[in-house]
Order: structure tokens, then sequence, then C-alpha cells
């Protein structure tokens, strides 16, 4: 048995928990985001001022309310925010961000990443004593991008606990989108990169990427949530969710969400397969090795 693959199926384990009775009282918001930022490459000594801007950010996003939901505390959506400045010009900055969000795994106290995005295109102006507003119908560049990755993130999440369940949140971020194309804003135009936020909620959209979304559910509800109870079964559905990927990329000429979504998953994928029956763990490494070759090094510790 390989030692990644006892671990992570150790992890989980572990984590067991054990629910007594009937639904907990309500106790949280949506999303527990956490933000870092990285000023390391601005040369400037005069921005400490920016120290307030990570809680900020994080007030902004934990104390809002965005869905009609219930979550409860266990239930949040991990959300880690990597702000990296690159350059300011007055109390403009020059940015990149990563975007990571996690769910729980049920029945465990163990995460699953599910959402993984490097956004290299961001400008913003912050500026001393700065309020941040939630208003999605006036652009702002800072807090206009928090919007579309929180509800980018809420679809994500809404996709696999239900069959397509997280359309109405990419379609809050697609007007977020509409709206910011609407000014010179950088990174929310269709052309050019399409690597980039237009690009990505678009593909989500789309009806020949719903494929790839139903099996975001099959690959969490079906798959991973359900491995303590059956991990052949859990694995068997785990296959079928990479084939309704398959299906999908054959019908586009976009890789922008299959790349998002391996980028994220591909060592969980291979520590899922390490111990599995050895004619399973090839039909894994022959699937993967064709629809997801830029991991391929990974997927080798399945043959």
């Amino acid at each position: 048995m390989n030692i990644s693959s006892l671990n992570w199926i150790a992890g989980i384990l572990l984590g067991i928990l054990i629910t007594i009775g009937g639904p907990q009282p309500l106790s949280a918001q949506e999303i527990n985001a956490q933000v870092t930022l990285d000023k390391s490459q601005i040369s400037s000594t005069s921005l400490n001022y920016l120290d307030n801007l990570p809680q900020q950010i994080e007030e902004y996003i934990n104390q809002f309310e965005w869905t009609n939901a219930n979550f409860n505390e266990n239930e949040r959506i991990k959300m880690s925010l990597q702000i990296n400045l690159l350059s300011v010009e007055n109390y403009n900055f020059e940015a990149q961000i990563i975007v990571r969000s996690q769910r729980p795994i049920y029945n465990t106290t163990r995460n699953t990443v599910i959402f993984l995005f490097n956004d290299e295109e961001w400008n913003f102006e912050y500026t001393p004593n700065r309020t941040f507003l939630h208003d999605e119908l006036q652009f702002d560049p800072l807090t206009s991008l928090l919007d579309f990755y929180v509800y980018t993130v809420l679809g994500y999440d809404f996709d696999t606990f239900e069959e397509l369940g997280g359309t109405e949140y990419y379609q809050r971020a697609q007007n977020i989108v509409s709206l910011a194309q609407t000014t010179s804003a950088i990174g929310w135009s269709r052309s050019g990169n399409q690597r980039n936020r237009a690009q990505l909620v678009s593909n989500l959209l789309q009806s020949n990427f719903e494929p790839f979304r139903t099996a975001l559910y099959q690959y969490h509800r079906k798959g991973i949530d359900q491995f303590l109870n059956n991990s052949k079964q859990s694995r068997s559905q785990i296959l079928s969710a990479l084939e309704n990927i398959q299906q999908a990329q054959r019908q586009t000429s976009s890789d922008l969400l299959f790349d998002t979504f391996f980028n994220a998953k591909y060592r969980e994928i291979t520590s899922i397969f390490e111990d599995a029956e050895p004619e399973v763990r090839l039909e894994a490494y022959n699937l993967l090795s064709n629809i997801d070759q830029s991991h391929l090094s990974e997927y080798q510790k399945l043959q």
C-alpha cells in the first residue's frame, strides 16, 4: 500500500464525525475567508496603511450574507486569497491574486479543494482609511473582483452538492463581468488573454460544459463524500466523473475549466486510486493520462 494513499485514507478515518440528533443551530455566514498580502515586490516604504487591507477584505467577505442558504459553522466554505502586489503609482496598485476554496468532505473533519485560480491581471485603488461598500450595481475594481470570486466559489460549492446547483451564482458573477466591461478596467475583457475571469464564468454557463459541472457533483457528492462507506463504489463514481470531463473536453477547444479542476485535484485523485485494485489503478491512469497530461508524472504512480 502506498504511503500517500495510506495518509489520505487515514486522515479521513481520523476525521469521522458522529452527528447526534437533528440539525444544529445556525451560527455562521457562508464564507470563511483568509487573506494574505505580499508587498515584497514593491520598494516603497510608505505603505504601512496596507496592513489593514487583509482584515478589511476578510470582514467584507465573511460578514455579508451572499445567499439565502443555511450554513452551519462546520459547513462554511474555506476561501483563501493570496494577493501579490506588483507595482504602485500613487494609490493605484497592479496585482495578482490566487483564489482557493475548499469544502468539507461529508462525515469527516477533512476538506477538499474545489477551486484554485491564479488571476494575473488586477488593478485597483486603495487609499488610507478606505471603506468597503457592497454594491453590485456599481463597478469598483477592488470590491467587484471580490464579489466575482465569492460568487464563483459559491457556484463551485453548490455544484458539488446538486447537479448544476451553482447556476444562480455563476449568473451573478457574469453580471459583474458585464458591468465591468462597460468600463476600461483591466482583466475583464473577453479579448486578449483568454484565461481570465470573463472566460472562466462564460465557460461555466455554456451548455457544452454541463458534463464538466455534473462531474463536479458526481466526483464530490457520489465519490469522495461516500468513500468511507464504500471505497470501491466511490472510486467507480469518480472514474465516471472523469469520463464526463473527458466528454466535455471533446466538445470544446477551451481547456481553462479542466486545467483549473486538475490543478486543484491531481494529487487528491492520485491518492484516491493508489490503493485500488491493479486493474482500477490502470484504468484511472489511462484515463487521466489522456485528459490531463500536464500532471502525468504524478499519475505515473498508478502504473
